[in-house]
């Protein structure tokens, strides 16, 4: 194995085997090497511009991983958020992502990603970051995804957002308190109370 590729190795291990080309490419690893290691099968291109090291673990939600590398600027919301938490019956066939408002839609084709486009206030509420795989994933919390589930109802259904605020509140996931919040922050406080005032 030459030298190029050896210290190749090394540099993706330091980062969780796991790399976008623009950080290889900053690390000084040279094009030819990168496509070298990826026909020796040493690398797996997991999306545009996105390598794993074919040897380390498989993510146990690929799809989550990807998105959260391809798009660092995103947030998992909604119904892929709801899914995170464990919150929801949905399955999500896209992976939903909050952006802010005035961000460029990124180019992602796989895996399936939905955008949503959120003012300043609402976007930066209520993040948090969780490490799964060696990958930070910023997902919105319990509490800020019932309020944004009730905001966006029209998009993803009232049915949707009726359960999240069920299961959330009998999970004791959040309280009512905590929900109140965010949905001042969405602006749909008066959509909401009637709803928690029923099941709190």
């Amino acid at each position: 194995m030459n030298k190029n590729i050896q210290f190749a190795l090394q540099v993706f291990e330091k980062q969780n085997g796991v790399m976008r080309s623009a950080q290889i490419f900053k690390q000084g690893i040279q094009p030819r090497t990168l496509y070298q290691m990826r026909d020796d099968g040493l690398v797996v291109a997991e999306g545009r511009g996105l390598y794993r090291l074919a040897n380390s673990s498989l993510w146990s939600d690929p799809d989550l991983a990807i998105v959260s590398l391809r798009i660092p600027k995103g947030v998992i919301c909604l119904i892929s958020a709801l899914y995170f938490h464990h919150i929801t019956t949905q399955i999500p066939y896209e992976v939903y992502v909050a952006l802010p408002k005035d961000s460029e839609k990124p180019r992602i084709h796989h895996p399936p990603t939905r955008f949503f486009w959120v003012s300043s206030e609402p976007f930066e509420a209520g993040i948090e970051t969780h490490k799964m795989d060696g990958v930070e994933i910023k997902v919105y919390g319990v509490a800020k995804t019932i309020a944004d589930c009730f905001k966006f109802r029209n998009k993803i259904g009232m049915d949707v957002a009726l359960e999240a605020l069920r299961e959330g509140l009998r999970g004791k996931k959040c309280t009512p308190d905590q929900i109140l919040h965010f949905a001042r922050v969405d602006r749909v406080e008066r959509v909401i109370l009637p709803y928690l005032e029923t099941l709190a």
